[in-house]
């Protein structure tokens, strides 16, 4: 249900690329598991996934010593294991009885650390937005495949009951057709103020936490919390928040390719500070069909926003030609027939499943039950953030080719797709 068909994913460009995937299944019913970047997102996996009684944790590793050591008492304390402590993840990936990997770092080191991992035979949960860079997406891609391994990405509502529910609605036509969506995040952020470069703490190793990206003076406002509104290291909140809601509108709307055309007006209306990415967002994606249609999918954003956007902080909307549907993961589902008849809430007891979504990757791992939130299926969404943030900073209507995943006649876009690395043992290559 939650997976592409073999035809629909050649219809990306990508599988002509790659080889048989076959998933591992594990040995046992015990999954060895290491955690590496346990902070805030982190520290949510570690208080979900310890509550199983079937996951062996044998490393906590993080740049960061002491939120490594952090991290490691609470995974003591939750599942009575005490798993080793590492600040280099080589040590983790050398351990050849660690069977898996979740990985919450910062996400400049997604791809790089998934690829590492997957070369080393371990099994990845990544958090999204699963790559810096479409170019990312796509080694991922070929990483997942080429070493056999199974790749998750966490995006958590793929697993989630009540969003399945409102996806198979969509399918069966309670709408009619439906030819447009739209996503939102609409919510108050922090001023972050202006830093100057400093020295990096004691507790944290820069260059490690660095990775391959070139280097940059530290600033306090990169570690521990706020590296993702800066260009370096994450994808603003398109890529933070706006992920979730722009993935479920791309699956109600049932496109699987990247889009064909796109446009985006991105500028900081609100905030004075250093974040680089934009506080307010607006982009639409136009996709050609196989069957000759076309299809439009829309993203909002205004991180200043002091009240909801019909009910919802972060929501989505699809429109048919026999209604549409209004809500968000969080608080659920509103179904509308013709002249705004309602004709269906979905109302769910909480909202998206991170334990569902854990345990969707576990039996991949052991069972080779499909990934709800395959690399194959994530990486087209997270293409979305990065294509829409590349529309708005080089301010042009772009002619993207789904098959190659290349602008068409656009230089300045192109060099967007990748990023520069320094020479360094984890830089991507491929």
């Amino acid at each position: 249900m939650n997976q592409l068909t073999r035809r629909q994913f050649a219809s990306t460009g990508l599988m002509a690329a790659l080889p048989a995937f076959v998933r591992a299944k594990s040995p046992s019913n015990q999954v060895n598991l290491a955690f590496i970047g346990p902070g805030g997102m982190g520290t949510n996996h570690i208080k979900t996934i310890c509550q199983r009684k079937d996951v062996t944790f044998s490393w906590v590793c993080d740049a960061d010593s002491s939120r490594a050591e952090k991290a490691a008492k609470l995974v003591q304390e939750l599942s009575g294991q005490t798993p080793k402590i590492a600040t280099d993840m080589r040590k983790v990936l050398d351990d050849k009885a660690v069977e898996a990997v979740l990985m919450a770092t910062p996400d400049h080191w997604h791809a790089p650390g998934a690829i590492l991992a997957a070369n080393a035979g371990k099994h990845v949960y990544v958090e999204k937005p699963c790559s810096h860079n479409v170019r990312e997406g796509r080694l991922m891609i070929e990483a997942s495949a080429r070493n056999k391994v199974v790749m998750q990405v966490g995006t958590q509502s793929r697993s989630t009951a009540h969003v399945q529910e409102i996806i198979e609605k969509l399918k069966s036509g309670i709408i009619g057709e439906i030819l447009s969506a739209k996503a939102w995040n609409s919510q108050l952020r922090t001023n972050h103020g202006h830093k100057p470069a400093s020295e990096p703490p004691p507790e944290l190793d820069y260059d490690l936490w660095l990775g391959p990206v070139p280097h940059i003076p530290f600033k306090s406002t990169y570690h521990p919390a706020h590296w993702r509104w800066f260009h370096h290291f994450g994808a603003g909140d398109f890529g933070n928040d706006g992920v979730h809601d722009i993935d479920i509108a791309r699956w109600g709307l049932g496109v699987e390719q990247h889009p064909n055309r796109i446009i985006g007006q991105g500028s900081k209306l609100f905030f004075d500070d250093d974040q680089e990415w934009p506080d307010t967002l607006y982009c639409a994606f136009e996709y050609d069909l196989p069957s000759g249609k076309t299809r439009q999918l829309v993203y909002e954003q205004r991180d200043w926003s002091p009240y909801v956007q019909e009910g919802h902080e972060n929501g989505c909307a699809w429109y048919g030609t026999k209604g549409m549907v209004v809500g968000g993961k969080s608080k659920g589902w509103q179904i509308f027939g013709e002249r705004n008849k309602l004709i269906e809430e979905i109302k769910p007891p909480s909202g998206p499943d991170l334990a569902a979504h854990h345990d969707n990757f576990i039996r991949g791992i052991r069972e080779g039950t499909a990934l709800n939130a395959d690399i194959r299926i994530n990486h087209l969404s997270t293409s979305l953030c990065h294509l829409g943030n590349i529309a708005a900073r080089t301010r042009q209507a772009l002619v993207f080719d789904p098959q190659n995943e290349k602008f068409i006649g656009a230089e300045d876009a192109a060099k967007h797709l990748r990023r520069e690395y320094r020479k360094h043992w984890a830089t991507p290559v491929g």
